[in-house]
């Protein structure tokens, strides 16, 4: 049986079944063997119902007493008692009336599912079902797949059967020399595993195969990029020493240890001709424009221009304001150009002839750098702050526009767990800040429940009376009748007309032009503005030393590595920060918002996420197919490292990509993702 024969020829597929497959997207042999299993129930470990344990079990016996009936709240409940020779236990389904029909008390069946507390009595709650006597000796461990109403788990495993020569002719997708230097078994193999496990072992082998797979391909894609750059040439940026200690010396601040070491990282790799492809990632504070501005000075000092970009015309204007101020004992002070979208003709027109004459030294500006009628003159060092906001191709347009390929420093305020940086950047050098200036404390988090939410608008009432600002974070915009959470609009009106009728409350959102926004984040930072209700906009790199106070509303909504973000917009003049997290309702509190409470760290915070939600939800690259894990575990570092080594190692040996087309097409497919996000 071929990959490309149509499920309609396997034994067993009817029209009406072809139908139904096809539906979930099935057609082809080769379409069925690529819906890999989602979990999977081992029905060759069993537990006595008499020594049970709260948790996943499974158990094999008779089922008694079954009976169907409608509850209270209008939910249909079919409840048996299910017994082996140790005892019995109670098992209810919520919305299956099929179930009743189904059992047979003559049949042993096993069952799998969740043994806890419902109500004042333990039982199992919607289990699977398997009838004993279908599963043979070999069929232990069962593969549970997606479903639907009309597609169930037991009619795959069945097609699955009926196609297993089919896996003969699965084709190799790694080289040869990784799939030995690795230990690992083929793809044809790993795949019968998947869909077909003898045993535990096979199947861990199997995971173990198609997860080193996944990541290599990342790893190589990036490995490969990284080979390109190299092969570009960069100006040599002299490293003047003098100039250097003066910088240092006129900062009202000391450096940290690592501003020091990141500081002469920049310096040594701007100093070669190869291209500089560094990402500097730091927690909240953690003083990334200081060493951003380092890197500039001495690129400056050397005849160069350089350009930052930064996401947003509020964080440009923040940058420009904070690098006039670090330069300002220098003659670079006055040639800092801001260039943004809400710029008048007039002043767009004079900035450009500056850039473009390279009077105007150092240029900050948002996405209106990239425009092709902005001329930049002899740029050796391009800026990208928070650079996982723009696409490579934006990235790329930027460097471009400099005639030569200059060295390229990208900064980030979002802790970036090392394995998925590892992974998502692999063409980029990671430095990381870790260490925070002295003085600044750690803002005092605590999750508050909406019933209590009075209490809370007092204390920070009274704050305000201290000359203190605050902040409310709300998830949407405009309210939602499919949502429960709240909105930016809603909570605006409700503060100024009632909690907060005596203070001046603002409102700002993606939805405003930028003058717009730029107009109440003025005011904000004049303190003419006591409480400013927002969305996430305000998220990074903005600056308001007299803010004390953030409020997170439906916290649960947000990731912790954001909620860490949005905490760090407050506490940064001297005063004492205050987070309160609110979710929706008690039924959303969680442990997940209470870590928030005792770990400060951003980068632990953003491991923790990690585990939990995944990286698709916390970076946004779910939707492009980015990070379309389906086997692998982004938290491996081990793994992770075994790839980059072997894609080094294939880069540089002698095999072509060229040879393993599934392996070339989904490496470009990982190349051209990274061009879009």
């Amino acid at each position: 049986m071929k990959l490309q024969d149509t499920l309609q020829m396997v034994k067993g597929v009817g029209p009406k079944n072809f139908a139904v497959l096809e539906s979930a997207g099935l057609r082809t042999v080769g379409d069925l063997i690529d819906y890999w299993p989602r979990r999977y129930e081992d029905y060759g470990a069993t537990a006595n119902i008499a020594s049970m344990q709260p948790g996943l079990v499974t158990i094999k016996g008779q089922f008694s007493n079954v009976i169907s009936r409608n509850s209270r709240r209008g939910l249909h409940m079919t409840e048996a008692l299910f017994s082996d020779l140790s005892g019995s236990v109670k098992v209810v389904w919520f919305n299956q009336p099929y179930r009743a029909a189904s059992i047979r008390t003559t049949e042993t069946y096993f069952v799998s599912g969740e043994f806890a507390l419902k109500g004042r009595s333990m039982s199992l709650t919607n289990p699977r079902v398997e009838l004993a006597k279908e599963l043979s000796s070999t069929d232990k461990i069962l593969p549970i797949y997606k479903e639907t109403k009309a597609l169930n788990s037991n009619f795959l495993r069945k097609i699955v059967k009926h196609i297993e020569r089919a896996f003969d002719n699965i084709p190799e997708s790694l080289p040869s020399s990784v799939v030995k230097s690795q230990h690992l078994v083929s793809r044809a193999e790993a795949l019968r595993a998947l869909h077909l496990p003898k045993n535990s072992k096979d199947l861990e082998d199997a995971k173990e195969r198609l997860g080193f797979e996944e990541v290599f391909q990342m790893q190589l894609a990036g490995a490969l990029t990284r080979e390109e750059l190299l092969k570009e040439k960069s100006p040599k940026i002299e490293f003047k020493e003098a100039v250097a200690k003066d910088f240092v010396e006129h900062l009202p601040f000391e450096l940290t240890p690592d501003q020091k070491r990141t500081a002469w990282q920049i310096y040594k790799d701007i100093a070669q001709d190869s291209p500089m492809n560094r990402l500097v990632e730091g927690d909240v504070g953690s003083g990334k424009t200081v060493v951003a501005c380092m890197a500039a000075i001495m690129a400056m000092e050397s005849g160069y221009q350089v350009t930052l970009m930064a996401p947003t015309e509020i964080l440009a204007r923040q940058h420009a304001e904070s690098l006039s101020k670090l330069l300002g004992h220098t003659k670079w002070s006055s040639l800092v150009g801001l260039l943004v979208g809400s710029l008048k003709p007039a002043q767009k027109k004079e900035l450009h002839s500056r850039i473009a004459s390279g009077e105007c030294r150092l240029v900050v500006g948002t996405n209106a750098l990239i425009q092709d009628k902005v001329a930049t003159h002899n740029v050796g060092l391009v800026i990208i702050d928070e650079q996982h906001r723009f696409g490579v191709e934006q990235r790329t347009k930027l460097r471009t526009k400099a005639g030569l390929y200059p060295h390229v420093l990208c900064m980030t305020a979002t802790p970036i767990p090392r394995t998925l940086a590892l992974t998502l950047y692999g063409e980029l050098s990671i430095t990381k800040l870790a260490s925070m200036p002295s003085g600044r404390k750690p803002v005092d988090t605590e999750v508050v429940l909406p019933t209590s939410k009075h209490h809370l608008y007092k204390k920070i009432d009274a704050m305000i009376d201290e000359g203190r600002q605050a902040f409310f974070v709300c998830p949407l915009i405009e309210p939602n009748s499919d949502l429960k959470q709240v909105s930016a609009k809603e909570l605006h009106e409700e503060l100024s007309k009632k909690h907060f009728k005596h203070r001046r409350v603002g409102l700002l959102h993606g939805n405003l032009k930028a003058e717009e926004k730029d107009a109440v984040m003025s005011t904000y930072k004049a303190g003419d503005i006591d409480v400013l209700v927002s969305t996430t906009v305000i998220e990074v790199g903005v600056d308001v030393p007299n803010a004390t106070v953030m409020v997170v509303e439906s916290a649960e909504r947000f990731g912790l590595a954001q909620i860490h973000q949005l905490r760090g917009r407050v506490g940064r003049g001297g005063h004492q920060g205050f987070c309160f997290l609110v979710p929706t309702d008690e039924q959303s509190m969680s442990k997940r918002l209470q870590v928030l409470s005792y770990v400060t760290d951003g980068f632990r915070l953003s491991e923790i996420d990690l585990e939990l939600r995944g990286p698709g939800a916390i970076y946004g690259v779910r939707q492009s197919g980015a990070l379309d894990l389906r086997i692998a575990d982004l938290g491996d570092e081990k793994l992770i490292m075994r790839a980059k080594k072997a894609a080094a190692e294939f880069i540089h040996g002698k095999e072509s990509l060229l040879k393993y087309k599934v392996l070339a097409e989904r490496v470009n497919h990982f190349r051209s993702i990274r061009k879009l996000n």
